[in-house]
């Protein structure tokens, strides 16, 4: 392909491109068809309008539905400034978006200190109280009869006003799609995604979005300007309740997640507005279903419904490229800290204590960490362990004592001062930006790291230095070859790996990570680990883990909490002896055998699936995301009464036949029964009334519920009582008032399995039960789910093969979404060989055709 000829399919891509060409060729036809073209002109005003006000919406999360508010308030700023200044429409636009700006920086300094709805609502009561200024101020706003006689002086042609509002249009538009790219742009969509996560790398997330709704709102006065100059007058109207949500439904209609979306939004909405009204006065009752078969058509408006008809199901509000991967990726490395002392501690804690209503989460915590080195902090579920991460942070605030970084108290600062003083940390629950690439994920991190805190014009990847420690890191985390995908596509343990990837791209002087082993399989386990070691060669690194045996082989010191208080504080094999940290921490299943499988006698059923109808048969499904096949012809028989462990490697479809199996996920091809009735097209929740339950990976309770509110939530008759609940879990009959955000990660699981038990369940299926758990709780957890058997068929996803073989009668093992082996679960947890090549490094394509066994 010639160079000229791929300059015009870069430009054929391109967006603003795309708009001049609509925008013209309706130019051309209303002036072939002798069609208004006025019309044109406000459909072209009316895009930047929506456009201005998607900005916000598609990049940065925040909804306003008065933006009438800057749109009607810059309008009378052109009428009137113009009247007393003279100039013309240049000076005029420059004037509207002036004033808007100024209005913006005001009034959100003041609104956004609040979120969601109550944002939204802000903006709708600023736009009403200017509505009511407008229309009683007659001196000034003319009242209800407006401002007349706005000058054109430089366009009074309907045409050549047209060509003017064009070019102001689509060079606003380029502005906008330019900051999209620029690392302010990219900044706005994580924080759309997880503001906390933002935050935490050291943005100030209340500047960005201050600064987000100085340019919308700039934007928008442009597009309110040229509306006053079309009409050569300004009216209140603009300004009232009725029209304040205008441009948030020409934003729906034509897709909020993309660019494009208000174009297309702004044609359907003047076209059906000047059709439907040449009809009837009400031409309300006729657009609203319109509306409403958009929005159950496609959430995702116009743009949506091409997106799906060429198969490219994704956001277009930025280019879908990233950098392109270079030849050979350089090794991770990381500069040797600067130690000006190394003797004095760069973490001092003071003291501190925390509680949360009657529960005392930290009582007098005093603890020093080193400038380099690996420092560990263990304890049982509920210790407090991330409760003191939090604190740390600044996620929380401490009731008492005082924290110390660098020798300077921290206690009062806010997060994100507190990241940037050089502290990083990961999340115990997954936290990343779902709807950023794996590689964008990485590099706004590494835009915190650079001190990068802004950026409004040049290109985002254009920085090749940040771009290579992206490469770098990806391929340290093994998530090179995954660089382009979005981030929900991921499987759970390689959302994980991003996360130590973008926990480490900070190249802070402290790193905080809070269970950073957790879902990953055993080969991940151990480049993780060698990772954490090398880094603790250089930085101080505050580790909490429960896989107690790697943290006492790689910890420099280790110090255990228990119910608030520091128990244990040393060297590992001090550590390792404590008896407090013994009864405490490993509980007394610690150092016990596992128990051996069920034997053929204890099972409910026959041992083949063959001698007995199944209670749940998958037959050679096929399912994925966005086009791509995860699960591959896979087979998966369950028994009544009969306890099936589905094991492999991240990203083999595990969860994915989870979702698959409860309707979640939809199937490309295949079959699913269920008690012999076909459940395949069902509902997730019709499948759950059939008797089929998830308790899902990551626990996903209610936070902001009770205990008690997440159990009755999920109460159906024939389902478990609370008494019996608490049976099973003795520890949840005190938990019951507390909201399930202040549990900790055992505490979690437990409500997530009781959830699942409140329904009158046949199957239920566990996805990861012992993620993140301490070996007591393990434990603990184990056995409560031995008892489910008398209750229900179960089917537990687990990534190590040892910790429920031994409650299993039979297991499988995907490998790349087949069945690589289906059998007896003893014979799979004796044969350790078989194990490794399964779920270890081997490739698949290293395995032999006799190891490669279906059903």
């Amino acid at each position: 392909m010639t160079n000229g000829r791929s300059i015009l399919y870069r430009l054929w891509d391109h967006p603003i491109f795309i708009m001049s060409v609509v925008l013209i060729a309706a130019t051309g036809i209303a002036l072939a068809t002798g069609m208004p073209i006025h019309r044109i002109t406000q459909i072209a005003i009316y895009t930047l309008y929506a456009g201005g006000v998607n900005f916000l919406i598609g990049y940065v999360g925040l909804v306003p539905f008065g933006a009438s508010f800057f749109f009607g308030c810059a309008s009378y700023a052109l009428a009137i400034g113009s009247g007393m200044l003279g100039g013309n429409e240049i000076t005029g636009i420059i004037i509207a978006a002036l004033f808007s700006l100024l209005l913006a920086l005001v009034v959100g300094a003041i609104i956004l200190r609040r979120r969601g709805l109550y944002f939204s609502l802000l903006t709708l009561a600023c736009s009403q109280i200017a509505f009511e200024i407008a229309f009683k101020w007659t001196s000034v706003t003319g009242g209800e009869n407006g401002l007349q006689n706005v000058e054109r002086p430089l366009f009074g042609s309907a045409v050549s006003f047209h060509i003017f509002a064009l070019v102001t249009v689509l060079g606003s538009c380029w502005v906008m799609w330019r900051l999209a790219h620029a690392p302010f742009g990219r900044l706005m969509q994580a924080i759309r995604d997880n503001e906390q996560r933002v935050s935490s790398l050291g943005f100030d997330t209340y500047r960005t979005k201050l600064i987000a709704l100085i340019v919308a709102g700039g934007v928008i006065g442009v597009a309110g300007g040229l509306m006053s100059l079309l009409l050569q007058g300004v009216y209140a109207n603009n300004l009232s309740w009725q029209h304040a949500g205008d441009p948030v439904l020409m934003a729906a209609l034509g897709g909020v997640h993309h660019f494009l979306g208000p174009l297309w939004g702004a044609i359907i909405f003047i076209t059906l507005e000047d059709r439907l009204s040449a009809f009837t006065e009400n031409w309300w009752l006729l657009f609203a279903p319109i509306i409403i078969a958009f929005a159950l058509l496609s959430h995702e408006g116009v743009q949506g419904i091409f997106q799906r008809l060429i198969g490219r199901s994704r956001w277009t509000l930025t280019r879908s490229v990233i950098p392109p991967r270079p030849s050979k990726i350089a090794p991770l490395t990381s500069a040797q800290a600067v130690v000006s002392d190394s003797s004095a501690p760069i973490l001092l804690i003071q003291n501190v204590s925390k509680r949360f209503g009657s529960i005392v989460t930290q009582e007098s915590v005093s603890l020093e960490v080193s400038r380099i080195g690996l420092h560990s902090l263990i304890g049982p579920n509920g210790a407090g362990k991330t409760t003191l991460f939090n604190l740390l942070t600044g996620v929380h605030k401490i009731d008492a004592g005082a924290i110390l970084f660098e020798g300077e108290p921290i206690q009062h600062l806010a997060p994100h001062k507190r990241a940037r003083l050089g502290m990083s940390r990961s999340f115990q629950i997954l936290s990343v930006f779902p709807n950023l690439t794996t590689f964008e994920n990485v590099r706004i991190a590494v835009q915190a790291a650079q001190r990068q805190w802004g950026g409004y014009w040049n290109d985002a990847y254009d920085n090749e230095a940040a771009n290579a420690k992206v490469w770098s890191l990806l391929d340290a985390v093994g998530l090179a070859d995954r660089a382009g995908e979005t981030c929900a596509s991921l499987a759970h343990g390689e959302k994980r790996l991003l996360e130590i990837a973008v926990s480490l791209a900070t190249e802070a002087k402290l790193l905080l990570l809070d269970e950073p082993l957790a879902g990953l399989a055993e080969s991940d386990r151990k480049v993780v680990s060698r990772l954490i070691q090398r880094l603790a060669k250089s930085y101080a690194v505050l580790l909490i883990e429960h896989d107690i045996d790697r943290v006492l082989s790689m910890s420099d010191r280790i110090t255990v909490l228990h119910q608030g208080r520091l128990i244990a504080d040393g060297k590992p094999s001090e550590v390792a002896g404590h008896p407090e940290v013994i009864a405490a921490y490993l509980g007394s299943a610690h150092g016990k055998a596992l128990p051996p499988p069920r034997a053929a006698a204890d099972r409910p059923v026959p041992t083949s699936p063959a001698s007995a109808a199944p209670l749940l048969k998958v037959e050679g499904i096929f399912a994925g995301y966005g086009g791509g096949t995860v699960l591959d012809g896979l087979d998966l028989v369950v028994q009544p009464g009969e306890v099936v462990a589905l094991l492999g490697r991240n990203g083999v479809g595990k969860t994915t036949s989870l979702r698959a199996i409860t309707g979640v996920l939809p199937l490309a091809a295949g079959r699913i029964t269920f008690d012999g009735k076909e459940i395949s097209g069902l509902r997730p929740d019709e499948i759950n009334r059939l008797g089929i339950s998830l308790v899902p990976e990551g626990r996903r309770l209610f936070p902001n519920l009770t205990v008690e509110e997440n159990l009755k939530l999920a109460a159906r008759r024939g389902g478990a009582s609370q008494e019996e609940i608490c049976d099973l879990f003795p520890k949840l009959r005190g938990l019951m008032r507390q909201r399930a955000e202040n549990l900790s990660g055992g505490e979690r699981q437990m409500v997530a399995i009781s959830r699942a038990l409140m329904v009158p369940s046949r199957l239920i299926l566990l996805d990861e039960p012992f993620e993140g758990l301490a070996p007591a709780v393990v434990q603990e957890v184990r056995e409560a789910v031995a008892k489910l058997t008398r209750k229900a068929s179960l089917v537990i996803v687990e990534h190590h093969a040892e910790s429920v073989l031994a409650m299993a009668d039979r297991a499988y093992v995907l490998v790349s979404g087949k069945v690589a082996f289906s059998g007896d679960a003893e014979t799979l947890a004796g044969d350790i060989a078989l194990q490794e090549r399964l779920l270890g490094i081997t490739k698949v394509a290293d395995l032999a055709p006799t190891e490669l066994r279906a059903v």
